[in-house]
């Protein structure tokens, strides 16, 4: 109904009422049911006001569903890999877009005190300018912060060669400072 109807985060969704008759249910069923959603985090109910939904993307769920889907070691291994993938081709349609500009920004990025990994590669998804792979890295990295991984932070002058990298354009140059970045940062 949420997704057929054009429902979006914010909108108000009908009464228990209207539910009811809409889906052809019992009203007890109905409660139970958006019960279920609220402990999930994908409604919230406001006293006076009704029920509306709630941001899909939010970490609760990507918490939630990782406790199921992360348990073995294959699949926890499967999303560091395709993340990695993801920012390998992520930094190769940068390198074809990137203006002095964003170098300048980007250098001013890493050598910033509370330099953050998560965010240098969250701007380079957005400098590749291909909105799907911003929207999987984004996923994939909130599966990785729920695996909660040890990771040691490689030094800020890999991060600096990479930027370097990409400034040549050279695809193998730059996939192979990635990597470099990625093994240490993984030890």
């Amino acid at each position: 109904m949420i997704n057929k109807g054009g429902m979006k985060p914010g909108d108000k969704i009908p009464s228990e009422r209207e539910l009811s008759e809409r889906l052809n249910a019992g009203r007890s069923s109905v409660r139970e049911a958006l019960r279920a959603l609220e402990l999930l985090g994908l409604i919230e109910t406001r006293r006076g006001e009704g029920t509306f939904i709630r941001d899909f993307r939010g970490n609760q769920l990507v918490q939630l569903l990782s406790t199921f889907i992360l348990q073995d070691k294959k699949a926890k291994d499967d999303v560091v890999e395709t993340k990695s993938m993801i920012e390998a081709d992520c930094l190769l349609l940068a390198a074809e877009k990137i203006q002095d500009e964003d170098i300048k920004r980007l250098k001013i990025l890493i050598d910033d005190d509370h330099f953050e990994d998560e965010e240098f590669f969250r701007k380079m998804a957005k400098l590749a300018d291909n909105h799907l792979f911003y929207r999987i890295w984004c996923i994939l990295n909130d599966y990785y912060k729920a695996l909660e991984m040890k990771t040691s932070k490689a030094e800020k002058a890999q991060y600096h060669l990479l930027v370097d990298a990409l400034v040549t354009k050279n695809g193998e140059l730059i996939l192979n400072r990635h990597r470099i970045l990625r093994n240490m940062s993984m030890k």
